[in-house]
């Protein structure tokens, strides 16, 4: 049969990034106890095209992502993952983003019951031929609670509050100095006036309300202390952070970013 794909192109031009969004699959992720989470995750993935390539294959795309299915999965293995597919495809440039809902188990404050919470959580992962070249990162999503501090100051009683997100995307010194999605995550769960918690019985109710009102922050606050936290840890060399507060009180949301490079 005649593989129109494998066709010269005759225009000369090199397309940066060709390949496939929104492909859901299951995978296996490694955690940190050395345990592995099933997940569904939503990938991107791509690689360069030659100027010479008339079209890629995408069918050998989806044949290595189902390859990969019933293996964990963490930033190793998205290397060997990007590495076969510039192999299989013949192409220099590979990357991939899996996007997934990481579940772990917290604790209420007080009661101690035990519920999950779910964190959206990233790999991304780029690798360049023939020089070897290989970017991680790791992003996730983490909610907290906020309370204003204006609000409180200005009121006889009560301060509105509300849920915010700590969204974090982090490069890490590959392969020396491995930062694991729970240490994301436990880095940046304080950083609100209050953590969030799946399950609260009264006492536990009783205990956020008033560790928030006790504790109020401007969503620049929750930024400032995220970053400090980042900053903290000498695995992280660049790091991107944004809090998104969803007001409580107007039909908006506020937010503040960061971007950052250790020297």
């Amino acid at each position: 049969m005649i593989d129109v794909q494998n066709m010269t192109d005759l225009r000369g031009i090199e397309i940066k990034r060709v390949g496939l969004k929104d492909v859901n699959f299951p995978f296996q992720i490694k955690m940190k106890n050395s345990e592995f989470q099933h997940v569904q995750g939503n990938v991107t993935i791509a690689v360069s095209l030659p100027h010479h390539y008339k079209g890629t294959h995408l069918s050998r795309f989806m044949e290595l992502l189902m390859w990969w299915t019933d293996k964990p999965i963490s930033c190793k293995e998205i290397k060997q993952l990007l590495t076969q597919l510039c192999s299989n495809l013949n192409v220099i440039e590979a990357e991939i983003s899996l996007k997934f809902r990481y579940f772990l188990p917290v604790p209420a404050p007080v009661s101690k019951i035990i519920g999950y919470l779910d964190y959206l959580a990233e790999f991304k992962g780029f690798y360049k031929q023939p020089q070897n070249e290989f970017f991680y990162q790791l992003g996730v999503e983490i909610p907290v609670q906020s309370l204003c501090p204006c609000s409180k100051e200005i009121s006889q009683f009560g301060a509105h509050n509300q849920r915010a997100i700590i969204r974090s995307l982090i490069n890490f010194d590959y392969p020396g100095k491995i930062l694991w999605l729970e240490d994301l995550i436990e880095l940046l769960r304080n950083q609100g006036s209050c953590p969030v918690y799946p399950v609260l019985k009264r006492e536990d109710e009783k205990y956020v309300t008033e560790t928030a009102y006790q504790n109020p922050k401007f969503v620049e606050d929750i930024l400032r202390d995220s970053v400090l936290a980042l900053r903290s840890d000498p695995r992280i060399n660049h790091f991107q952070v944004e809090v998104e507060s969803y007001e409580s009180i107007h039909n908006h949301s506020a937010f503040a970013s960061h971007v950052e490079a250790r020297t």
